[in-house]
């Protein structure tokens, strides 16, 4: 009884790949600027996943209209700022500030998510979910720190604190959707609120651009950027919160920046240096903090 059950290595599993797929399109995210607007960015990412989600639309055959009014708000207010609202300020932030700065704030979202969770969920911090998530913090910012860009602006600092606060309410806010939906259920949901909310913006911008000229690898990097950013990894982090408190998964929510600085060293060709060694060292210390901390039993009789 004393050692973590099975499903909850499953569980930390799901959250950490979903956070990887998610570094890994705000990475790639940056060379598809070049080709695609944030708004038609955006906008072209939801209508692809859909595409490839139609077949989950079926899990809301028949049930929609027994949804509550208050659970259909709270899915509309965890994709407004989830899906809809970080995608945008991502988009523009990454645009307009370094990646140095964007990782900086990035940095802080383990630390936000825990502070979420304790005024918002009512959950406690253990002393070693405390010191993952100072561990987080300082691996991650020395990642930051180490480079230096001059091309980071106000506005586009502001608008990754706006990504920052999305994607920790969205972190938190799963927690309750997890209770009385499935992980596809609230992926497909997500994505849909997030192609109606971004086709007038799409529509607009699109208008002012000519498709046509982009070259073929672009549109295969938005293929994937799409379905690793609406389906997979919104459904691999909502299975995994069925197992784990939203705290401790805000801790591991430090895959995010790790992810992005590996590509950016493997795929954009980016120096290796001690602070990538450090932060890793961080990122694995932390991740044993809280996996080796026993779960509370209504958290192991999750299924």
């Amino acid at each position: 009884m004393g050692s973590t059950p099975h499903f909850s290595w499953r569980g930390y599993a799901l959250l950490i790949g979903s956070m990887l797929l998610v570094g890994a399109y705000v990475a790639f995210s940056k060379a598809l600027l070049p080709y695609f607007p944030p708004f038609v960015l955006a906008w072209l990412r939801f209508i692809i996943a859909a595409v490839f989600m139609a077949p989950w639309l079926l899990e809301w055959r028949g049930q929609w209209r027994g949804v509550s009014r208050m659970n259909r708000w709270v899915l509309f207010g965890m994709s407004f700022f989830g899906n809809f609202l970080f995608t945008i300020c991502m988009l523009f932030g990454v645009a307009n500030t370094s990646v140095s700065a964007a990782g900086i704030i990035m940095s802080l979202l383990p630390a936000t998510i825990a502070l979420f969770s304790v005024f918002f969920l009512k959950e406690r911090l253990s002393g070693a979910v405390i010191l993952a998530i100072v561990l987080a913090v300082c691996g991650v910012a020395s990642l930051s720190l180490n480079k230096t860009d001059a091309s980071q602006t106000l506005l586009g600092n502001v608008l990754m604190v706006g990504a920052l606060a999305c994607e920790a309410m969205y972190v938190v806010g799963a927690k309750h959707l997890t209770a009385g939906f499935s992980a596809k259920q609230i992926a497909v949901s997500m994505n849909t609120t997030g192609l109606l909310l971004t086709t007038p913006l799409g529509l607009w911008q699109t208008s002012q651009m000519d498709l046509s000229h982009v070259p073929l690898n672009a549109w295969l990097l938005l293929a994937l950027y799409a379905v690793a950013a609406s389906q997979i990894a919104p459904w691999l982090w909502f299975l995994g919160l069925k197992h784990i408190p939203a705290n401790r998964a805000g801790v591991l929510t430090v895959a995010l920046p790790i992810s992005s600085a590996t590509i950016g060293v493997f795929w954009f060709k980016e120096l290796l240096t001690v602070a990538h060694v450090f932060a890793f060292v961080c990122a694995l210390l932390g991740v044993w903090l809280v996996t080796r901390q026993p779960l509370q039993k209504n958290f192991k009789k999750a299924a």
